[in-house]
C-alpha cells in the first residue's frame, strides 16, 4: 500500500513537471528595455529537460532546462533600437514578450530619498504633465524582505507617462531623462529601494561575513532572533497599547474640563516590536529579495543614494560601502559603473555648529562616501551639499541630483570626456609655514565662490587638535587656509558639519566641492560597528 501511495505521488510530480509551462522571471516581461553593447542573460524555468528556444532581433538560440527545471541562454550584444520589438521563448508552450527596446539599463537603489518620487519632489505637477517620454521605461521593484536568497521579485515595466510618472523614483527618472536627452537611445531604470534602511541589508550575507568589521553586527542579529519570542511580544504590545489608550481616555476627560490653549497633546501610540526575522534592517534581507533575482540581467550601470541610516557607524560605512559595491560587481560578474550620491546638506536635528571643531556624523558619512568613490575603478560621487534643506532630510529639487549623476555616466561611460562632471574634490595639501595649500582634482573652468563671496566654513588646526574657523582664498586654483590662532597648522577641514551654512566653494561650471579633511585625527564614530551600539551609546546620554 505504501509503496503504490510512493509510486502514485512520484508519478505525479513527474507529471506535474512534464507538463510546466515555459515561464519567465517577472523582470522579463512587456515593455522592458535590454542593454545596448553587452552580452544579454535571458532565463527563465520549463519542464526538466524541455527544449527552449529565444527569438529576438534576428538572433535565435536553443538551450535545454536542467534537471531543476532552469535554464538560460545569452543573447549576443545587442544594438540600441526604439522601434518596439517582440522577444518569442517558446518550449511547449509559446511566450510573446512584446514593445520592447533596446538602450541603456541602470540599477537604483538606496533608501528614502532614492524611493521619493515624481510626485513627491519639487514641481510635480509640471513634471508629470510633461513627462511623455515612451522611451523611458521604469521597474519598481516592490519591497520585500527575505532570509535566503529568491528567484524572483514582483513589479512591472511603466513607459514614462503622465499617468505613470508621479510613482517614479525622482532621483532616477530625472537621471534617465538626461541621458535619454543627451543620447538619444531608450533607457531602462529598475527601482529597487527602500526608506530607512541601511547599507548592510542590501549586501549578501556571504559577502558580509568576510568582513570582521561586520562580525559584531551579524552576531548581534543572530542572537536577537535566536531570542525572538512572537507570542511574547505581541503581549507585551498588547499591554502596552491597553496602557496607552487608558492614557488617553484620561486625558481626554481632563481636556474636556481645561480651556483651548491648556489642553495637553496625546502621547504617541506604541508600535509593536520588528520582528528581527521580517524587518528590512536585517543583513542581507533587502539584498535576498530585491536584489538577488535581478542578477544577472544586463546593465550599464548602477546609481546610490543612500547612508543616513548608516551615520552613526561611519567609519564602519567606508568598509561597508564599497564591500556591497564589490559584491554586486562579482555576483553580476561585471565591473558595471557606480555613482554614488553623496548625502545633501541637512542640519540633522542639530543646532547649526557655530565652533569649528565639532564632531559630526554626517560628515563622516560624507567622508566614507568620497573615499569610496576616489578609491573603487569606475566609480563617482555626485555632491549635492548645496541643494538639502535644514529641516527635511528629503531635499525636493531631485532635478539636479538626477542630473549630477548623468554627468558622471555622460563622461565616463559615454564618451562625453569634454563633460565637466564633478565639482572640485580634496587632492592634496601641503603646509608651508603657518598656512596649508590645498590642491583639488576637478577643477573644471577653474575655482571660484557662489555668488563671489569670500571662502567660508574652512577650519584648521595644530597638533593640539583645537580647531578654529579659518581664512581662505584662492590662489592659482589652489586654497589658501590659515589663521593666526594656529601658528603651527596641520589639518584643515571644509564643509564639516551636516548643515555647513555658507559653505561656498564651487568650480567655473557651479558644481559644488565636496567636504572634506586632511588630518589623520581618530573619528568619533571608530569602533562603532552594531546598530545595537548605537542604541546602547544613545541610552547612555
Amino acid at each position: 500500500m505504501k509503496r503504490n501511495l510512493l509510486t502514485s505521488t512520484v508519478l505525479c510530480l513527474l507529471g506535474t513537471l512534464a507538463h510546466a509551462d515555459v515561464k519567465m522571471p517577472t523582470l522579463f516581461a512587456d515593455h522592458l528595455v535590454l542593454q545596448q553593447g553587452k552580452p544579454v542573460p535571458v532565463w527563465g524555468s520549463a519542464a526538466a529537460d524541455e527544449d527552449v528556444t529565444v527569438s529576438f532581433a534576428g538572433q535565435t538560440q536553443v538551450t535545454r532546462a536542467d534537471l531543476d527545471g532552469k535554464w538560460r541562454i545569452t543573447l549576443s550584444p545587442l544594438v540600441a533600437n526604439a522601434t518596439p520589438q517582440e522577444m518569442v521563448i517558446s518550449g511547449k508552450n509559446t511566450v510573446t514578450l512584446k514593445n520592447l527596446l533596446v538602450g541603456e539599463v541602470w540599477v537604483c537603489s538606496g533608501q528614502s530619498n532614492m524611493q521619493w518620487t515624481v510626485s513627491q519632489a519639487a514641481n510635480a505637477d509640471q513634471e508629470i504633465a510633461g513627462a511623455n517620454f515612451p522611451q523611458i521605461r521604469m521597474f519598481n521593484v516592490e519591497r520585500a524582505t527575505s532570509m535566503e536568497p529568491a528567484t524572483d521579485v514582483k513589479g512591472s515595466w511603466q513607459e514614462a507617462n503622465p499617468a505613470n510618472t508621479g510613482k517614479f523614483s525622482a532621483v532616477a527618472y530625472y537621471f534617465g531623462r538626461h541621458l535619454h536627452q543627451v543620447l538619444k537611445v531608450p533607457v531602462g531604470l529598475i527601482n529597487t529601494s527602500w526608506g530607512g534602511t541601511r547599507v548592510e541589508a542590501w549586501t549578501s550575507r556571504e559577502s558580509l561575513e568576510e568582513r570582521p568589521c561586520a562580525a559584531q553586527m551579524l552576531s548581534d542579529w543572530d542572537d536577537i532572533r535566536q531570542e525572538w519570542n512572537a507570542e511574547a511580544e505581541n503581549a507585551k504590545f498588547a499591554t502596552a497599547k491597553a496602557d496607552w489608550q487608558a492614557q488617553v481616555k484620561k486625558l481626554h476627560e481632563e481636556n474636556a474640563k481645561l480651556p483651548a490653549d491648556q489642553k495637553k497633546k496625546a502621547p504617541p501610540a506604541p508600535r509593536p516590536s520588528d520582528d528581527p526575522h521580517k524587518t528590512p534592517h536585517h543583513p542581507a534581507v533587502l539584498f535576498n529579495a530585491m536584489v538577488a533575482p535581478l542578477i544577472p540581467y544586463a546593465l550599464q550601470g548602477s546609481i546610490w543614494y543612500q547612508g543616513e541610516s548608516n551615520q552613526k557607524r561611519a567609519f564602519q560605512y567606508q568598509e561597508l560601502l564599497p564591500n556591497m559595491i564589490n559584491d554586486w560587481r562579482t555576483r553580476w560578474n561585471d565591473e558595471f559603473s557606480f555613482y554614488i550620491v553623496q548625502l545633501a546638506n541637512f542640519g540633522n536635528g542639530q543646532p547649526i555648529a557655530k565652533d569649528a571643531g565639532v564632531a559630526d556624523t554626517w560628515a563622516e558619512l560624507q567622508e566614507a562616501q568620497y573615499l569610496t568613490a576616489i578609491t573603487l575603478p569606475k566609480t563617482g560621487l555626485a555632491v549635492i551639499n548645496d541643494i538639502g534643506e535644514e529641516k527635511d532630510i528629503h531635499p525636493k529639487n531631485k532635478q539636479e541630483v538626477g542630473r549630477r549623476l548623468a554627468l558622471w555616466a555622460l563622461a565616463k561611460d559615454y564618451g562625453r570626456a569634454d563633460t565637466v562632471h564633478s565639482g572640485p574634490m580634496y587632492k592634496n595639501s601641503v603646509i608651508e609655514g603657518d598656512q596649508v595649500r590645498v590642491q583639488f582634482d576637478h577643477i573644471g573652468g577653474g575655482l571660484k565662490t557662489r555668488n563671489g563671496d569670500d571662502l567660508k566654513h574652512f577650519q584648521v588646526a595644530g597638533a593640539d587638535q583645537k580647531w578654529v574657523w579659518a581664512q581662505a582664498r584662492i590662489e592659482n586654483n589652489e586654497v589658501i587656509v590659515s589663521s593666526p590662532e594656529v601658528p603651527n597648522p596641520v589639518g584643515v577641514r571644509y564643509a564639516w558639519a551636516s548643515w555647513p551654512e555658507g559653505a561656498n566653494l564651487i568650480n567655473a561650471e557651479g558644481l559644488p566641492a565636496s567636504c572634506f579633511r586632511t588630518d589623520e585625527f581618530i573619528p568619533s564614530t571608530l569602533g562603532i560597528v552594531s546598530p545595537f551600539q548605537e542604541i546602547m551609546k544613545a541610552q547612555a546620554k
